[in-house]
């Protein structure tokens, strides 16, 4: 039996609707791509459901972009000109508005055009305020300490390095190394040059005293200046 006609009208049960354009679309689809390789064709379909889904074709050998090209030029129009006046046109009416509104917080922020504010944009104002007050707190407070932790580190590695030199030091006048009060000193001085913290001088029994403010400690003492 041959397939009974079918009245062309809108299917008012929701799922067979549904059905209904689904199979008719996969058929639309199938031919689509039957015509463009039997007739090597260039083919674009775009589909939306009656819920607003999105269903597209265009054949493999031509991006969308160069279709749509290939349709302004065909036709000899322009799809985009008045769409993208449009859009400049409401961006340039945006970016007035904003710098408007700009330029009215930033008066209103310094204390400026306050008069017609009511109670509750004063309140709203004043939390914005305070809520800008304290994130300008906390990043004082963020870069102070960044900024502290990063001397301490500092100090660290020369008061490490200060060590270092002292023990090598120390180390060649238990070995005899070290002949002369001179090379001492000069060694002591490149240990001071190296801290920028300590102050030495060197004994007559060759030992490292380390002075504080006049002070003398024992021998092969060392503490912070």
């Amino acid at each position: 039996m041959g397939r009974g006609k079918i009245e062309i009208k809108k299917i008012e049960n929701t799922t067979n609707r549904q059905v209904t354009y689904s199979k008719r679309r996969n058929g639309i689809f199938k031919k689509a791509q039957e015509l463009t390789v039997l007739c090597d064709a260039k083919v674009s379909l775009i589909m939306f459901s009656s819920s607003g889904k999105f269903h597209e074709f265009i054949s493999p050998n031509i991006s969308t972009k160069t279709f749509f090209d290939l349709y302004q030029k065909t036709l000899g129009i322009d799809l985009w000109s008045s769409h993208y006046e449009k859009m400049q046109e409401n961006y340039r009416r945006l970016k007035e508005i904003n710098n408007r509104l700009r330029r009215e917080i930033s008066r209103q922020r310094i204390g400026e055009d306050l008069d017609d504010l009511n109670i509750k944009e004063l309140q709203a104002l004043e939390a914005k305020m305070a809520s800008s007050l304290e994130a300008v707190r906390q990043r004082k407070y963020h870069v102070i300490k960044t900024q502290t932790d990063t001397y301490k580190k500092k100090v660290r590695n020369l008061e490490q390095r200060h060590a270092n030199l002292v023990l090598d030091l120390e180390a060649k006048l238990e070995d005899g190394i070290v002949e002369n009060e001179a090379y001492y000193e000069s060694a002591m001085g490149l240990a001071n040059g190296a801290s920028n913290l300590y102050a030495l001088r060197p004994h007559q029994n060759h030992q490292a005293n380390l002075l504080y403010h006049g002070g003398r400690f024992g021998p092969n003492d060392l503490r912070l200046a």
